[in-house]
């Protein structure tokens, strides 16, 4: 009992300061961009534009945490580290059981010290860290219990018997809809089978074949689920972006470079980029290091078949996104080796095991320090957007859309001018690149560079007519420049292309409510809210539409939600103490202004609001002199509050 508890602990302290990590990359579209994941009735239809698309248990498990937490990203990355957890405590129990059906000395040491290790190995965090990538850590999860309840099926009798192939079946089913790397565990378990339990393919199936079965036609499932993405989307399969022979080579490189990071995980990268590799000797060196393992793995499947079990395991694991099938957004991926790590640590821990004895345990127990240290690190780095791809981009100088994201992580921290070296540094890699185009357009209009700030906007246009992000930062660029009524025709177009971005129409009703046009701008607030109902910044301009309409109650109780979802939410204070004050409430008004004050002291318009407030009510009179001149002090040539001073016998010291 101890070493289960020792591995769920060490893997808690490793992970312990990754619970506030952000969102990052795919976590935006898939998590807080998801409206399927909003309600548990919509989860299990994914949109094929995220990564949970084809993947309706991943999904689901994505919508259970937004019922627990909303955006709040503490349980995304608590389930993620469970599911990991148990996913070692299951390969804990796979290799003790193993090895003690075969009377294997120092069966227990020897799997603790694989999981152990197994579960702190740093190459882990990015299907841990990463919280998108629960798709690889759960999908480990059920692959190993479909083959941990197969072994315990085989060691039962009877009714338990067909409880735990049950559980195996079950499983697999489940594993087919969070991940299509699943598909291996049939073949997996079969294999395991024969090695461990039968002693032949035929033997295997004469004894079990009605499970095997059973487990083989959960590919139908995921046929299916595979149909429905048409290709994820025209990013995977045969008709995308990168041609199968040049993926292929690439692939022998990266798993390669997989087995070098399982026993030296320095450096790791979060994002490799798109670019193929292209023929070296470097890459010829790979591969006739990949074809020797393949070839070493085919022998020993005859001659050594434990050993061929696990150089198949991880082939078969590696094999749907590492060989010939085209996966364009990702050329390469440490998150890949989740699984398939498994089976290099089991034999190399078996090999220490076997050349030191029972001197190996000490061993491994330094190197589960080590790697608990190392991976407490590398969480480290995901603590902010701008870290990690900073550290992206010091790895990966190359990445032109590591450097966009690197220059979009800036611009949101105020550094704007170094977002703008960091985006004109991926266009010179990549000028086709649609996303880095509309981040500089933002980062120049935010520098007041509205000309070129254009430019960029249209120039993505260009490139991507179907863009809505485009369409939408072009409008916010023409509204600040007061062309209102171009900026509304990109919004109206953002939102032909795609009427459920909820950005687009959240500042389409901005500008119709700037118009005064509010009773055309509530249907669009209401609708970016059915789409995104935990933006407080949508909820305080449907307040807005809905006080300028004189529905008082209606604007209150937004601004309250906004302020429930956002306490720090400023505007949304002052708006309150508006419509409070609207409602003849103004006692209740101050405190709302008072709060708004605290969060930002520099605002004239608050300080003057409670100023304004705080003569209303008669036990609080005197109060407002020091306001109007904070006011003053803001802006000199406020007449309005000099008079107000004045009249109030304040004088304008």
């Amino acid at each position: 009992m101890r070493a289960p508890l020792l591995i769920a602990a060490a893997a808690v302290a490793a992970y312990a300061n990754s619970f506030s990590g952000p969102f990052v990359l795919d976590d935006v579209p898939s998590i807080a961009a998801n409206p399927t994941i909003r309600h548990l009735a919509t989860a299990l239809h994914p949109s094929v534009a995220t990564t949970g698309g084809g993947r309706p248990v991943l999904n689901l498990s994505l919508a259970v945490n937004y019922a627990v937490s909303g955006s709040a990203v503490w349980s995304y990355h608590a389930l993620n580290l469970a599911i990991h957890v148990l996913a070692g405590l299951l390969l804990f129990g796979i290799v003790r059981r193993t090895l003690g059906a075969q009377s294997a000395p120092a069966a227990a040491p020897l799997a603790f010290s694989a999981a152990l290790l197994w579960t702190l190995h740093p190459l882990q965090t990015e299907s841990v860290t990463y919280i998108v990538q629960r798709a690889e850590s759960l999908m480990g999860l059920l692959y190993l219990l479909t083959l941990y309840g197969f072994i315990r099926g085989c060691a039962a009798n009877g009714g338990r018997a067909r409880t735990w192939f049950a559980l195996s079946i079950a499983a697999c089913l489940l594993g087919m809809g969070t991940k299509e790397v699943m598909v291996s565990a049939p073949l997996v378990v079969l294999l395991y089978d024969r090695t461990f339990q039968a002693g032949s393919l035929r033997e295997a199936w004469r004894r079990r074949g009605w499970v095997h079965a059973a487990l083989f036609s959960t590919w139908l499932v995921l046929g299916l689920l595979v149909a429905s993405t048409h290709g994820r989307g025209g990013t995977a399969g045969f008709g995308s972006a990168v041609g199968w022979q040049s993926y292929a080579t690439t692939q022998l490189v990266a798993v390669a470079h997989y087995l070098r990071l399982a026993f030296w995980p320095h450096p790791l990268v979060f994002d490799y980029g798109t670019a193929p590799v292209s023929l070296s000797a470097a890459v010829v060196a790979c591969a006739l290091l990949v074809t020797c393992l393949a070839a070493w793995t085919a022998w020993a499947l005859v001659r050594r078949p434990v050993l061929g079990f696990l150089g198949a395991s991880f082939f078969a694991i590696l094999a749907p996104s590492s060989s010939v099938v085209p996966v364009s957004t990702e050329i390469m991926a440490e998150h890949r080796m989740y699984l398939a790590l498994a089976p290099v640590v089991v034999l190399a821990v078996a090999a220490a095991f076997r050349w030191l004895g029972r001197a190996a345990l000490p061993l491994c127990a330094l190197l589960a320090a080590a790697m608990l240290w190392t991976t407490w690190q590398r969480n480290e780095t995901y603590g902010t957007e701008a870290g990690l791809w900073g550290d992206t981009v010091g790895r990966r100088p190359d990445n032109d859309r590591a450097r966009t994201n690197f220059g979009n992580a800036l611009s949101s921290e105020g550094r704007t001018a170094d977002a703008v070296a960091q985006l004109e540094w991926a266009l010179r890699l990549n000028p086709k690149n649609v996303d880095a185009h509309n981040d500089l357009g933002n980062a120049l209009n935010a520098l007041g560079r509205t000309a070129k700030a254009n430019a960029q906007f249209e120039e993505a246009q260009r490139l991507d007519p179907g863009s809505v992000e485009a369409h939408n930062n072009l409008g916010n660029a023409l509204n600040a420049q007061g062309r209102s009524a171009q900026a509304i025709a990109q919004y109206e177009e953002a939102l032909r292309i795609d009427p459920d971005y909820a950005e687009a129409r959240n500042n389409l009703g901005n500008v119709l409510v700037a118009q005064g046009r509010s009773a055309e701008a509530i249907p669009h607030f209401e609708r970016a809210l059915r789409l995104r109902p935990e933006v407080a910044e949508v909820r305080n301009n449907l307040g807005n539409a809905l006080k300028a309409l004189g529905r008082n109650p209606e604007a209150i109780a937004q601004y309250e939600e906004a302020i429930r979802i956002s306490p720090a939410y400023a505007a949304a204070q002052n708006n309150l103490g508006n419509a409070l004050n609207a409602d003849g409430r103004a006692p209740e008004a101050v405190a709302h202004y008072e709060a708004a004050i605290r969060l930002s002291p520099e605002s004239a318009a608050y300080q003057m609001n409670l100023a304004v407030t705080l003569l209303r009510v008669p036990s609080r009179a005197a109060e407002a002199a020091p306001h109007l001149r904070e006011v003053l002090r803001l802006e000199p040539g406020n007449a309005l509050a000099r008079q107000i001073l004045d009249r109030i016998g304040a004088g304008d010291r």
